[in-house]
């Protein structure tokens, strides 16, 4: 799913722009070490967006340091990471990166989404479980196997039509995402 996070970093600097005040600064964190929102999606999406990349600077040297960290998705509803790792990722890998919006005056061109995969894509290359839990085909059996793809019941693997039916709604909700009609 990275094409979700470029996305997610071009709309998010596209709409900064749309208020900041020349010379206003932005500071996005992420781990050094994330394989969502990389820094290579933050800083591009800032300078496609008129934000001039100023500074990076390790996460634990920025005077707002001691906020809650967060996972940056729905888990954040009911826990935060506890301690100051999670998921591989270690605190002292988080980077602040610092940008100032200059804008140009001219017009931004369109932000240039990137497309999901197709359905074709999708169907040849993930696993589906009865459950709904969709994972990419490779991590099927080491990672999930204990719990999912099962030959019966509530956890079964999915295959056929069966299968093509979830992958067509997961391709379905993909597609309203890039659209923007998912939003309100």
């Amino acid at each position: 799913v990275r094409w979700r996070h470029e996305n997610l970093m071009q709309l998010f600097f596209r709409a900064l722009s749309a208020f900041m005040v020349q010379g206003g600064s932005v500071k996005v964190s992420s781990n050094a070490n994330a394989t969502g929102v990389r820094y290579s999606d933050i800083i591009g999406a800032a300078t496609l967006n008129e934000f001039m990349h100023v500074e990076t600077i390790p996460f634990k040297d920025w005077s707002l340091r001691r906020y809650g960290r967060s996972y940056g998705d729905r888990r954040d509803k009911k826990e935060r990471p506890k301690d100051d790792n999670y998921r591989s990722q270690q605190a002292d890998r988080d980077m602040t990166y610092c940008f100032c919006f200059q804008p140009s005056g001219q017009a931004l061109p369109k932000v240039a989404l990137k497309r999901p995969p197709t359905s074709s894509t999708i169907m040849a290359s993930t696993e589906v479980c009865a459950c709904g839990f969709i994972c990419q085909a490779e991590c099927a059996g080491p990672l999930y196997s204990k719990h999912h793809f099962k030959p019966s019941g509530y956890h079964q693997r999915l295959q056929g039509t069966e299968k093509e039916e979830v992958v067509s709604k997961l391709c379905q909700r993909f597609l309203s995402e890039v659209s923007g009609r998912h939003v309100g």
